[in-house]
């Protein structure tokens, strides 16, 4: 069954991002509850800014579940990447990103690897990028395995890396790995960017696909833009998708009225 999330963001250097709730994780479970959404999904500086037996807590109280959390903290706060220059900033990114899929593993959640990829520049070359970004997806996912859950990679658009833009590119690149343990995050707003086809894209990347960003053309709530949305929930049943359609959306007109307008455009289509 395809579930619905809808994110929160306790980073102060992503303020003005594509994040729907920036007031704590509170009041951030107490409106996704009372909307219907199932789960939230959490991008915090770091592993050890979440208390987690409040989050637990929070969490039962309001019925909901941890969809994922991010680790674009770490390019945010502190510039680490993946494929940087330097092996010492290499390593404190997988360090940190190890730290959150341990976080997000002690709630059945994957982690996500998005702005963390970094990209080749300087006497970085895309192909030795490409080879340091293979290394610590092998390390990380199978690290992640051990929680029963994935290490989600997104593919971003050109102007944000110059690695892996289009899902399927990123789906051929998994398969080279020894570990299976990597899956999509398929982010509709950047593939409104990449792809030639949204729904085509999903199917043609079926098992791979892990988690779906559900975001319209302008990264808006679905419905504020001009993305089709029926084909993209008909590829996902089509492929037998049982993740999130998690609202990653720059919270406009305002927070509550962004995720208000992304449960019901998902409920248009996938009706409890």
């Amino acid at each position: 069954m395809i579930k619905t999330a809808i994110t929160v963001s306790l980073v102060a250097q992503a303020k003005g991002g594509p994040f729907v709730f920036w007031d704590g994780l509170e009041s951030a479970c107490a409106t996704s509850a009372r909307l219907g959404f199932d789960a939230i999904e959490i991008f915090a500086p770091s592993a050890a800014s979440i208390a987690r037996p409040a989050l637990h807590a929070r969490l039962k109280q309001h019925g909901l579940s941890a969809a994922a959390f991010g680790t674009g903290g770490g390019w945010l706060v502190h510039k680490w990447h993946l494929t940087h220059a330097d092996p010492a900033i290499r390593r404190q990114a997988r360090e940190f990103i190890r730290e959150i899929i341990d976080l997000a593993g002690e709630f059945k959640a994957p982690a996500i690897i998005g702005s963390m990829q970094g990209k080749a520049e300087g006497e970085v070359s895309r192909e030795q990028a490409l080879i340091w970004l293979a290394e610590a997806l092998e390390d990380l996912g199978a690290h992640a395995q051990q929680y029963g859950v994935p290490l989600l990679y997104e593919a971003l658009n050109r102007y944000e890396t110059n690695l892996l833009n289009r899902q399927l590119d990123a789906a051929q690149f998994f398969e080279k790995l020894k570990t299976a343990n990597v899956k999509l995050l398929c982010d509709l707003f950047h593939m409104n960017i990449e792809e030639i086809s949204n729904a085509g894209t999903l199917r043609a990347c079926g098992r791979h696909v892990g988690h779906v960003h559900f975001a319209d053309s302008n990264r808006r709530a679905i419905g504020f833009g001009h993305t089709e949305t029926a084909s993209v929930i008909a590829a996902l049943q089509a492929i037998n998708f049982n993740g999130y359609l998690s609202g990653e959306i720059l919270p406009l007109p305002d927070s509550e009225a962004a995720a208000a307008q992304t449960i019901k455009a998902i409920r248009q289509h996938l009706p409890r």
